[in-house]
């Protein structure tokens, strides 16, 4: 139940909840409120359009090469049921509280305000930096498309580079505010044009499955679990945070290997939980959103094992390229062709990756917003298009410059981290809620509760552990700006901290 302060002090206000009634209620305001118009398929193509992006083109050979060898498909396995673990609690919170804001709204309804800022304010971070990378990744391979047919930008537009110099990323920039614009206008159309991209998508995907199967050499797969070999220990901040601590150093290869390889290509599979932001825009969010998340990261793994089995069947792992193994895969079975396909497909697939990071940031913000932990000004909502469009246009504006004027070198790719720590947090969150509030009706549960979620929580700690310890400082640090940020703003801001009148009360 709610743990409001009362007027006279009362409990901490800092982990005061929101109920979900309150969350939903919030929903119905017209000024404040979203326009319900995805179906689960939605929802469905969404997940895949965001999951598959350079990963798949290119984490798979890395990994191969460097790690696990042929078992990558078990390493993409380990990989998929830690994140399934985190599906199924997503899916529990995503149809009982169907609100805008994913981790952010499941965390103010189970742990507390305090914690839900902070999940808020690594999620904004998160999807906001993605965006950015995904950007200048997709102006790099556009330009690669282009160079092919004899058009070439001028460097002062093509970004900044170790060779060229300092320049201005023009199709990064456009790419930003082209999908801005789509996302102003309504999901329904988002999702559409999401769906026409993940089409040719997958198809690219499909064609490299099928084509390179007929291309597979059984010998490469010898031996399919390669001997161990000890990682060399790194130095300071570049080692890994389980080794500064405890003195473990990571297998490559090996049984122990393939799960070394899984806390890599977990990072592959980032993404799908920013389906849960589209909650309070699904028409049945009780029944479309379990289907929409599970359906996505299940689709995504059966993809991403079956690349990496080709792969490492067309070519012996220890020959594969790092920058582009597939390409190069199909180029060393005498069919060069492929690796200009595979570029396209890479370079479509980037766009939705880009729209739905776009999308997954705005709501988050939407929903702190509303809250009052942000300005409520960004929380108001299109009168005819019924889209958070100050939100979309501010950030939407601020991230294309962003990736119009940094080099790829400069901008980190996701933070992972931020995904691992969202995963404990909704984890937690389920357990504590199905004890605070056993009343609520759930159309979709997390089975064998607590187990799988205490499950769910240790797997993905297990993956944080092996980040970089140098990750886990600029995490503290920006959680610390983020608690600074507030206790300036958001905690005497926050509409649940000043409501006296009842939720329905329309607020300034």
């Amino acid at each position: 139940m709610s743990t409001e302060t009362d007027p006279a002090g009362g409990r901490n206000k800092m982990f005061r909840t929101k109920t979900v009634e309150e969350s939903i209620r919030d929903t119905e305001e017209p000024e404040h409120a979203l326009k319900k118009s995805l179906s689960a398929l939605d929802l469905t193509v969404f997940g895949v359009g965001v999951i598959i992006g350079t990963g798949i083109f290119v984490l798979t050979g890395k990994v191969a090469r460097e790690t696990a060898g042929p078992a990558t498909a078990l390493a993409f396995v380990a990989a998929g049921v830690v994140c399934a673990l985190a599906a199924l609690c997503y899916a529990e919170f995503a149809s009982t509280v169907p609100v805008a804001g994913s981790a952010y709204t499941f965390s103010y309804a189970s742990l507390g305000e305090l914690p839900a800022w902070i999940i808020g304010w690594d999620l904004v971070l998160e999807f906001a930096l993605g965006t950015a990378v995904v950007a200048v990744g997709w102006s790099g391979y556009v330009r690669s498309l282009m160079d092919n047919v004899g058009w070439h930008l001028p460097q002062s537009l093509a970004g900044t580079t170790e060779t060229g110099g300092f320049g201005f990323d023009l199709l990064a920039f456009l790419l930003v505010l082209a999908l801005t614009a789509i996302l102003v206008l309504g999901m329904k159309l988002s999702a559409r044009v999401t769906a026409v991209v993940v089409i040719i998508k997958v198809t690219v995907v499909l064609v490299v499955i099928i084509a390179g199967a007929f291309f597979i050499n059984a010998d490469n797969y010898q031996p399919f679990i390669p001997e161990p070999v000890a990682v060399p220990p790194g130095s300071g901040l570049d080692s890994p945070l389980v080794q500064v601590l405890f003195g473990y150093a990571p297998t490559n290869f090996g049984v122990m290997g393939i799960f070394t390889a899984a806390s890599v290509v977990f990072f592959a599979f980032i993404g799908f939980d920013i389906v849960a932001t589209a909650a309070e825009e699904t028409r049945v969010p009780q029944r479309d959103m379990p289907r929409g998340i599970l359906g996505s990261l299940f689709i995504c793994t059966l993809l991403y094992v079956a690349v990496s089995i080709v792969v490492t069947g067309m070519q012996h792992y220890s020959r594969l390229s790092v920058d582009a193994p597939l390409a190069d895969a199909f180029k060393a079975t005498g069919h060069p062709w492929y690796a200009g396909f595979i570029s396209f497909g890479a370079a479509v697939g980037l766009t939705t990756v880009c729209m739905i990071l776009l999308l997954g940031q705005t709501r988050v913000f939407f929903a702190m917003s509303r809250d009052g932990l942000l300005p409520r000004f960004f929380s108001r909502v299109h009168p005819h298009f019924k889209t958070p469009y100050r939100a979309t246009v501010l950030l939407g504006v601020l991230i294309a410059v962003i990736a119009g004027f940094t080099s790829i070198s400069e901008l980190a790719t996701l933070v992972n981290i931020g995904t691992l720590f969202a995963f404990v947090v909704v984890a937690l969150g389920v357990i504590i809620l199905r004890r605070t509030r056993p009343d609520l009706p759930r159309s979709f549960r997390t089975p064998l509760v607590p187990w799988l979620p205490i499950l769910s929580v240790a797997a993905s700690l297990w993956l944080m552990l092996n980040l970089p310890a140098e990750t886990w400082l600029r995490f503290a640090i920006w959680m610390a700006a983020g608690i600074v940020l507030y206790f300036a703003y958001g905690r005497s801001h926050s509409r649940l901290g000043g409501r006296t009148e009842p939720m329905g009360t329309k607020a300034p």
